[in-house]
């Protein structure tokens, strides 16, 4: 159980290890642009498991439990691009500021992580550089490539959420969650809330901020895109039939939820 100390002279990713960041159907053509903050839970060698039980790493604190699944199968049916974080978020959180409290947790829920304990200035850094940067650079690009061949466009965050959390149960099948900007995450709540027996959170369990959300205030705010950030309960997408079952029903309403908007 003890953590393992990167040695930061040397880089963090081996040669063999995953990329930090994966995209799937590059060539897609929908402007509806897929990102996933916590799709993976690799974890780099050189951090071994950073103090953690195995049985830790099959819960919410690692991932985003199903919701690379539903990135597939929705960016198949949409055709359009994912872009996915391939490292767990108890390495570095990929929808957190640098430097914040929440960006490497040494607890996550109720479960201390002895590896990110007392880490120096240039181990933080060595997990932004090799992990959290080249993630949202390739997004970056992407944006910047649409920009100058004038394609509109729409961001999309998919995350999904435990349905218990410290002893709370959560009775929502699905959340939208916006900040300064509500245009697509309103068109979506009208679409959603005519669905029968879905229960919908409206800015539940979470709300986005600056200082707890990267990707939606850099990515889509900053910019002025039409956005939301989508999540959905854990146990409903835990296994592959559940995953295409709410790909395949996201892949019906967003493309309407956008056109309403350009509308």
């Amino acid at each position: 159980m003890n953590d393992v100390r990167h040695d930061v002279t040397q880089p963090l990713l081996a040669a063999d290890e995953p990329p930090p960041v994966a995209v799937y159907n590059a060539g897609g053509t929908s402007p509806l642009l897929l990102v996933a903050d916590h799709a993976g839970r690799a974890v780099p060698r050189a951090l071994g498991r950073l103090g953690v039980a195995p049985s830790e790493w099959e819960r919410h604190i690692a991932w985003d439990i199903g919701i690379a699944g539903v990135g597939g199968i929705l960016a198949n049916a949409l055709d359009a691009i994912l872009i996915q974080q391939n490292y767990s978020r108890l390495v570095i959180d990929c929808n957190r500021p640098p430097g914040s409290p929440t960006s490497i947790p040494d607890i996550s829920e109720l479960t201390p992580i002895p590896g990110n304990v007392g880490l120096s200035d240039a181990d933080k850094e060595a997990r932004a550089r090799e992990i959290f940067w080249p993630y949202h650079q390739r997004i970056e690009a992407e944006l910047e490539h649409r920009r100058q061949s004038g394609r509109a466009t729409a961001l999309i965050a998919l995350h999904s959420f435990t349905p218990v959390f410290k002893g709370a149960a959560r009775a929502w099948h699905v959340a939208l969650l916006y900040n300064r900007d509500p245009r697509l995450a309103r068109q979506l709540l009208t679409l959603l809330e005519h669905q029968p027996g879905l229960v919908v959170g409206d800015n539940q369990p979470y709300v986005v901020s600056d200082t707890t959300d990267y990707t939606i205030p850099v990515h889509g705010e900053r910019h002025g895109l039409p956005h939301v950030l989508i999540e959905i309960r854990q146990d409903l997408i835990a296994d592959a039939g559940g995953q295409r079952q709410w790909a395949e029903f996201l892949a019906r309403l967003l493309p309407k939820a956008f056109a309403e908007l350009a509308a």
